[in-house]
């Protein structure tokens, strides 16, 4: 952590991702509901420890879009059920800590290896819809004017803006959101949000703009909430619990998308499940000392990493650096200016919005578009925790119905005797007459699962009249018990019509999961399974030659079709 040859970069890394996450810290704060300083306090909290405890060397962590707007939603709950910021603070803490717990408890139970199944339709949505309602959010700071709390009041109250329009305010939106965009093309040696915050913060006190500013912010060291956790009231524990986890659950996935990115810089590989650890353990000191949680953030990690931070020290720097502005700039802090913020959050949730995503949307499967819009809608108007949950069961259920389409369409079965529509394996060409016509082969090409096994009893129940069923299972890699019991199910059904079941090629969980539930060899016997087809072929001949030299006289000729196993 302290290797003397990256020592250098780890702290111009460190310097150069504070003075990034300075005025994206203050905005959050400020937007949160509870106040600047809380942004840079989790800045501090989650930077330090997150770094020193988390999976990702290079990761910056502190307070995210994604989860402001999260936690944004939760505070403006609690104020209105309490009345005031002051009596929710102590549910506010514990619903920060919970949070940190949860995701101390995902990481321990590795859990963090399962987020790299999020579908991208499912996060494009949520991502744009984080983005829109920042940009929403910030429509009446824009104009110098108080934000409602909630999205449908920002739709209802439009009509309002032109009555309370604060000019000044205006000009200084801009000039932040010009700045931002245009001074990289000077020099990106200096971000261009920190130049936007401190060029207008003074020019707005020099000019004496008649705007509203953050005010004032608490000096010297955070107060730590232990005795505020300790008296609570935790009669009613689901109030705070269904918001910390769904803290937990968004600053995992923001984490560790970013935890991605940075390996993909660095060339190399983060530790998912330790960096929940470490994020869990940062959210949990945040709120303890009342700043808001946050996640990896991918702006700051790429700062750091393009200054040349490689290890932890970076982020520990980083939080240092936070730390010294806290001590001694928060008298200047007061003055800066709330339309600066908005424009630094207006640039932040235009960069959010997944414009790739949006950009292909007629492009991509419909399925997938629908589920992208689904997704940002429910985000922007309903809720995001329910947001992802839909999406997810969508993506889903969707993706179940293609793959059991998918096993439908090449699920081929048919008796030997008419090979017009049916493609046939080497091993199917050269079958004898005699055993021909009397055995149906059911191929499987995939999992046997709930999507495919309506399908497969369909087929079952429409079987021609044959003395032999062939289950051809080898590119059956696994079964799961919605199929097994259909499996078993027409297994029984073909044994009350007298015909005989042969499984070839089956493999190791297929044959654990139904040696488990007695269908091997209660039904089928140990003798019925063959590792080759060939091999079962000249069984079925063998046997039906046997029995056809024994026949009499009087035996019919359907009895005299019929293979006898092991005659």
């Amino acid at each position: 952590m302290f290797d003397k040859k990256s020592l250098s970069g780890n702290l111009f890394g460190g310097v150069t991702a504070a003075v990034v996450a300075l005025p994206l810290a203050l905005a959050f704060g400020v937007q949160s509901g509870m106040g600047a300083i809380a942004g840079l306090y989790g800045a501090i909290a989650l930077g330090f420890f997150a770094a020193l405890f988390g999976g990702t060397k290079t990761q910056i962590s502190g307070p995210t879009g994604p989860m402001t707007v999260v936690s944004a939603a939760i505070i403006a709950g609690e104020i209105h059920m309490y009345g005031s910021l002051e009596a929710a603070i102590g549910t506010i803490v514990a619903t920060f800590v919970l949070a940190g717990i949860f995701m101390i408890i995902m990481g321990l139970t590795r859990i963090g290896q399962y987020i790299r199944y999020m579908p991208y339709p499912v996060i494009s949505g949520f991502m744009s819809g984080i983005g829109m309602i920042i940009i929403i959010m910030q429509v009446f700071p824009f104009f110098g004017m108080d934000s409602p709390r909630s999205i449908t009041d920002v739709f209802v109250q439009l009509g309002t803006i032109g009555a309370g329009i604060n000019f000044a305010a205006v000009g200084l939106s801009i000039a932040t959101i010009a700045t931002i965009y245009l001074f990289p093309r000077v020099t990106k040696v200096v971000p261009s949000a920190l130049v936007a915050l401190i060029g207008l913060s003074l020019f707005s006190a020099l000019m004496a703009l008649n705007v509203p500013v953050i005010g004032d912010i608490p000096k010297g060291l955070p107060d730590v909430h232990i005795d505020t956790l300790l008296s609570m009231d935790w009669h009613h524990p689901m109030v705070m619990i269904i918001p910390a986890l769904t803290l937990a659950a968004l600053g995992a996935i923001d984490s560790l998308l970013t935890s991605v990115v940075a390996d993909n810089m660095t060339k190399t590989q983060h530790d998912s499940n330790k960096e929940l650890i470490g994020q869990g353990i940062g959210n949990m000191v945040a709120g303890l000392i009342g700043g808001l949680p946050g996640a990896g953030a991918t702006m700051r990690t790429v700062v750091n990493i393009n200054a040349g931070g490689t290890g932890r020290l970076a982020g520990m720097v980083h939080a240092v650096v936070l730390m010294v502005v806290l001590l001694g700039a928060g008298e200047y802090a007061r003055l800066i200016p709330l339309p600066v913020l908005a424009g630094i959050l207006i640039t932040v949730g235009v960069g959010i919005v997944d414009y790739k995503g949006m950009k292909h949307i007629a492009s991509v499967p419909r399925a997938d578009a629908v589920v992208m819009i689904i997704v940002l809608v429910l985000t922007v108007f309903v809720d995001l925790l329910q947001a992802v949950g839909v999406g997810l069961v969508l993506a889903s259920l969707l993706f179940m119905k293609q793959m059991g389409d998918t096993a439908e369409a090449k699920a081929v079965s048919s008796t030997l005797d008419d090979f017009r529509n049916v493609h046939l394996e080497d091993d199917e060409k050269d079958i004898s007459d005699g055993v021909k016509d009397q055995i149906y082969i059911q191929h499987f090409d995939g999992p046997i699962f709930f999507g495919f096994t309506a399908h497969f009893k369909k087929m079952m129940q429409e079987l021609p009249d044959v003395s032999v069923v062939i289950l051809r299972m080898q590119n059956v890699p696994t079964i799961d018990q919605t199929g097994m019991y259909a499996l078993e199910d027409a297994i029984l059904e073909l044994e009350k019509k007298d015909i005989t079941v042969i499984i070839v090629g089956i493999q190791e969980q297929p044959l654990f999961m139904l040696k488990n539930i007695d269908l091997i060899p209660a039904l089928v016997s140990e003798d019925h399974l063959f590792d080759d087809f060939s091999v079962a072929i000249k069984e079925l001949e063998r046997c039906q030659l046997n029995f056809q030299a024994n026949l009499t006289g009087k035996t019919t000729e359907k009895a005299k079709r019929k293979i006898l196993w092991h005659y």
